[in-house]
């Protein structure tokens, strides 16, 4: 299947201005988007918000889209850096890499549990990370990201992204085995 050429005479069509086929190309991405936003900024009615900015932005900057990539994976980036630049709006807090991250992550991820989990469970889990460990863990796990390109993207050094990750995972780890 060619990827970028996937939904072509929607796209087409929409950079026309067609009304209808704005709602369908809404309608094909606006959920998986909408998970997108809430994994990062974890608050229903914020999310909301940067779904209906972004794809504002997606209407409006459709004339740029190349079909380099599929549709869907502009429209996530475009999703994605709006997620970032409202996290930084509100001061999105990153702890910088401390040298004694690595002794106690390596304790850490020995003491790996069997736990039994939900997708639910694992969402409660992912909502209760502070800012910082929530938004690269998802950027990394979730959305594909390298650290280079989380680094980049969030301003931060490759090893802290790193250090991040690490810990997010650690505190995901507590918190799924405690609930």
């Amino acid at each position: 299947m060619d990827y970028p050429s996937v939904h072509r005479d929607i796209i087409e069509a929409c950079k026309k201005g067609n009304r209808q086929s704005q709602f369908e190309l809404y309608r094909l991405y606006s959920k998986a988007m909408f998970n997108i936003c809430l994994r990062m900024v974890k608050n229903d009615l914020d999310a909301e918000d940067l779904l209906q900015n972004s794809f504002i932005d997606v209407f409006t900057k459709l004339h740029s889209f190349r079909y380099q990539s599929s549709i869907g994976a502009w429209i996530k980036r475009i999703v994605i850096n709006n997620c970032i630049n409202f996290l930084k709006k509100r001061r999105l807090q990153i702890d910088e890499w401390d040298d004694k991250i690595p002794e106690r992550l390596e304790r850490e991820s020995n003491d790996h549990q069997e736990v039994a989990l939900s997708v639910e469970k694992v969402n409660r889990a992912l909502l209760e990370l502070p800012d910082g460990y929530r938004v690269v863990f998802s950027l990394y796990l979730m959305e594909g990201y390298d650290h280079k390109e989380i680094a980049q993207i969030l301003g931060v050094s490759e090893a802290t992204s790193k250090s991040q990750y690490s810990r997010a995972k650690a505190k995901l780890r507590q918190l799924l085995s405690t609930s």
